[in-house]
């Protein structure tokens, strides 16, 4: 019996010292208690009566009992374009900095979930993805703690993939619906960058790929104009449009359709297996 007294022992220091870890967020995170109070607030009171003078007038207050928290629809991933998973956590929990996500995943694969999932997070900027402008207000943000340049961690993937199972299975969130920040914002953003494996994701449920048939069969994609010089089929534009890229800056649009789907490849212009694939996709979202 005396022999196991050092190994309790040592046991309960160990307990010990790890209550005793301070989180180095505990002030903002009081700060993020407050906020989600203060929303609260504003959820359960009701219209002012007699209403503002912008609102038609109205007897009473009428409260529907069939109503629940609006739900994500989309999965936009992110490269934090930083140093370090402290850095961006950081820089989340500052105020003058104005970014946020919901998640944080590190090259270590740690995860920091840093948003109730319902909240709406700062992290699309100014974005649009078919007819939605307000990316923000319909999605999930993720940032992976990568400075652009390097491939990504399989460790990270692994917790990447982990959580945007979580998302699809409690959101119901469509395939086609996980996205990247370069696809919403071709003009100003480019991540993740063209080292993420999207078709790693698609396999799994998490986007669109093009089928493998595409890279063997050469019969040329029907943008291609007809002898009398009608197009036997939508533009490239009209088909990156349908997918749901902004093209009214076309050339940006098409690089950021070739960083997702053709990382191999820069540049504006579409080589003729670059149109095979967009025919390809194309299909695949109508």
């Amino acid at each position: 019996m005396k022999k196991l007294l050092p190994f309790w022992s040592a046991l309960a220091l160990g307990l010990l010292a790890a209550a005793c870890v301070r989180n180095p967020y505990t002030a903002t995170n009081r700060v993020y208690r407050q906020q989600v109070k203060a929303l609260a607030r504003q959820l359960m009171s009701q219209p002012p009566q007699p209403p503002i003078d912008s609102l038609p007038p109205t007897p009473y207050w009428v409260g529907t009992v069939n109503f629940n928290l609006r739900k994500p629809n989309y999965v936009i991933i992110h490269h934090t374009a930083q140093d370090s998973t402290a850095q961006t956590l950081k820089t989340f929990t500052l105020v003058k900095t104005q970014v946020s996500a919901h998640y944080v995943i590190g090259r270590d694969g740690k995860t920091y979930h840093m948003l109730s999932d319902y909240l709406r997070a700062w992290h699309g900027g100014v974005s649009r993805w078919g007819g939605i402008t307000d990316i923000n207000s319909v999605s999930v943000g993720i940032e992976l703690d990568n400075n652009g340049t390097e491939p990504f961690a399989e460790a990270q993937l692994t917790s990447l993939l982990r959580v945007l199972a979580y998302l699809k299975k409690s959101y119901n969130i469509p395939a086609t619906n996980f996205i990247g920040h370069g696809d919403i914002a071709p003009v100003r953003k480019n991540d993740p960058s063209a080292l993420f494996p999207w078709q790693r994701l698609a396999a799994r449920g998490f986007g669109l790929w093009y089928d493998a048939a595409v890279l063997t069969d050469t019969t040329a994609a029907p943008f291609a104009a007809d002898s009398l010089g009608h197009l036997a089929g939508p533009s490239p534009a009209e088909a990156l449009r349908v997918i749901g890229y902004d093209t009214r800056d076309l050339p940006a649009a098409t690089q950021a359709f070739k960083r997702h789907f053709v990382p191999g490849e820069t540049g504006a212009e579409l080589s003729e297996l670059d149109r095979r694939i967009l025919w390809n996709l194309y299909r695949k979202y109508l």
